[in-house]
């Protein structure tokens, strides 16, 4: 059966006792949470200004902590693979100067959040976080954390309140600290995500339409490939730079507003990468439209399509899946009851989220698990709930 997942109360109590046992037998003041993502259809188009339907996720970070007397931050983090919480140390500046990235590189996304905050001077702290989100899972670890502490800064020092500015704050700290050209999506519905939805989102106005996700006779599966993936890197940067160069060839301001027939008519201005990466992002913003149209209307068979059709693409055109994720969702795919299933996230690794019907998640999940032939240790982790969202 799937994999169980720490509740929040949990993750709460737990992040409590390491502070404690930090601190010295101190206790924390406050806790908050944010919850990370997965992304039903929509990849790599929000960089694009196109649209994006993810849902926010149980899986959550959690920060506790305390505001302190001095300009000094001290932050703790605890991760299954490591014997021993990582700690970071560092104060605050007293001039209004720039927070700088540094070293260890999991702190920049505190740092940036911090440098980005809207009510400047931020209060010294001390702050434990914790988290349910598979690191470079396809899951949004970083914009779960992100929202989570600039959720946290907001019981220090509040700020206007304002859940759109909050989540553009947070990718503008994923931007100068983490070093990642990231869209919207991911820090948007960490913040806006609603219980029982999925969230359109438009990624240039910034609009979002909450759509309907509580069937009881339909189940959303995760499956963690354990393919570890880090956005970072040269591949994210150089798709997003491949996007801005087609739109330019093309007279555009993004590929949001570039059809198939502008991309053929100037097929022989773009070499053949270019080409590619631009008729997946075209072509992904059109699928996400109908997508949406498709869930509204319960045509769960029409979604699944779309599903697959992305997964297509990825694994084609954008060139960002891997071999254990198109093995996955082969072998979702392989189930009778299964409407579709597509590699979720930035890519390179990660997760597959698949799309059911409720009575066919026990034998979904078995047959996965036994026609799995990639990375045998760990073999892949599969979460599945009717209600995903929080």
């Amino acid at each position: 059966m799937a994999s169980s997942f720490p509740s929040v109360p949990e993750l709460v109590a737990g992040a409590v006792r390491l502070f404690g046992q930090v601190f010295g037998g101190e206790a924390p003041h406050m806790a908050v949470c944010a919850p990370g993502r997965v992304n039903l259809i929509g990849e790599h188009t929000d960089y694009n200004q196109g649209f994006v339907l993810p849902m926010a996720l149980p899986l959550v970070t959690v920060v506790v902590g305390s505001q302190t007397s001095s300009p000094d931050v001290t932050v703790v983090t605890a991760t299954e693979d490591a014997d021993e919480p990582h700690r970071v140390d560092f104060s605050l500046p007293g001039d209004g100067s720039p927070l700088p990235p540094g070293s260890p590189s999991w702190a920049n996304y505190v740092k940036g959040v911090i440098q980005h905050y809207r009510a400047p001077p931020v209060p010294g702290f001390r702050a434990v976080i914790v988290s349910s989100v598979p690191l470079g899972g396809g899951l949004s670890s970083s914009a779960s954390l992100e929202v989570a502490f600039y959720t946290f800064l907001q019981q220090l020092k509040p700020d206007d309140g304002d859940k759109v500015s909050t989540a553009v704050a947070c990718q503008k700290a994923e931007h100068t600290h983490a070093g990642v050209p990231c869209g919207i999506m991911d820090q948007f519905v960490s913040v806006l995500g609603r219980e029982g939805h999925a969230l359109l989102i438009d990624c240039r106005s910034l609009e979002a339409t909450p759509v309907p996700l509580a069937d009881p006779g339909l189940v959303i599966l995760i499956t963690n490939s354990n393919v570890k993936h880090s956005l970072s890197g040269s591949e994210y940067p150089m798709r997003r730079s491949r996007c801005e160069e087609a739109a330019s060839i093309l007279g555009k301001d993004s590929l949001r507003d570039a059809t198939i027939k502008d991309l053929e008519e100037a097929r022989d201005r773009l070499d053949d990468v270019t080409y590619r990466r631009a008729r997946h992002v075209i072509e992904e913003i059109e699928r996400t439209i109908q997508a949406a149209e498709a869930l509204k209307k319960g045509a769960y068979k029409e979604f699944g399509e779309l599903m697959v059709e992305s997964h297509n693409s990825l694994r084609d055109l954008y060139e960002v899946s891997c071999r254990e994720l198109d093995e996955l969702v082969s072998a979702a795919m392989e189930v009778k009851g299964v409407f579709g299933s597509r590699m979720t996230g930035g890519g390179f690794g990660g997760c597959t989220v698949t799309l059911l019907q409720a009575h066919a998640i026990d034998r979904t999940i078995l047959h996965i698990q036994h026609s799995w032939t990639g990375q045998r240790d760990p073999r892949p982790q599969l979460r599945a709930s009717q209600s995903l969202c929080l």
